[in-house]
């Protein structure tokens, strides 16, 4: 069975109740001085009794240990004001960032085409300036892009020439000059020989060859 908590109320009679401030006074004057010396702790107690008459008790100096406590509350009160301070800031911030986003929104809508009919001639026309600017930029990034390309692939094309060589020279094998100017190398013997075609049309025999004049 669980006891409830017993309320705690004034005591009515006033021999009772001095007999208990009494011994309520000096066990608690006597639990600060335990603190003090078990805890190494600074401790200051005030006691005002019913008719006004004062107790007191201080591990070193109460004035000084007064002060010590005004000077942090002092502090106390100036940290919590810079939190303060700092939290309306921050909260201005995170509104102005809200309302930033929204016109952002907005924005962009209206770059992608949605959303005009609520604007005016001079905002579409704000707009289509805008979308002319952003794709005149578009456009001078890929040909830069595309000149950069071109330029990576002619280096490329260099690499691989120079490597060609290079592998030709190993192999013994003349490298091609080009494509309007490949030369075929055959490989030569003795008893081999290298005649030319004659491509002129010649009437006659073989050893008196005469050219047909075209009439």
């Amino acid at each position: 069975m669980v006891r409830g908590k017993t309320q705690m109320r004034r005591i009515e009679n006033a021999t009772s109740r001095q007999v208990t401030f009494s011994k309520r006074r000096n066990g608690l004057l006597k639990k600060a001085f335990e603190l003090s010396v078990l805890c190494d702790a600074e401790v200051a107690l005030i006691i005002f009794s019913p008719r006004g008459k004062l107790y007191e008790f201080a591990s070193s100096s109460m004035q000084e240990t007064i002060e010590r406590y005004q000077r942090h509350r002092k502090d106390v009160e100036t940290d919590n004001k810079t939190i303060e301070q700092n939290m309306q800031h921050l909260k201005r911030e995170a509104e102005s960032m809200v309302k930033k986003i929204e016109l952002l929104e907005v924005s962009k809508r209206k770059l992608l085409g949605e959303g005009l009919a609520s604007c005016t001639y001079e905002e579409l026309q704000q707009i289509e300036q805008q979308l002319e600017r952003s794709v005149v930029s578009v456009r001078a990034r890929k040909y830069q892009a595309f000149k950069e390309q071109v330029e990576q692939l002619q280096e490329k094309g260099k690499m691989l020439a120079a490597e060609n060589a290079i592998l030709c020279e190993k192999c013994g094998i003349q490298p091609r000059q080009g494509s309007n100017e490949q030369r075929q190398t055959l490989p030569c013997t003795e008893n081999s020989e290298i005649s030319e075609v004659e491509t002129e049309l010649f009437i006659g025999l073989p050893e008196r060859r005469v050219k047909r004049i075209p009439l």
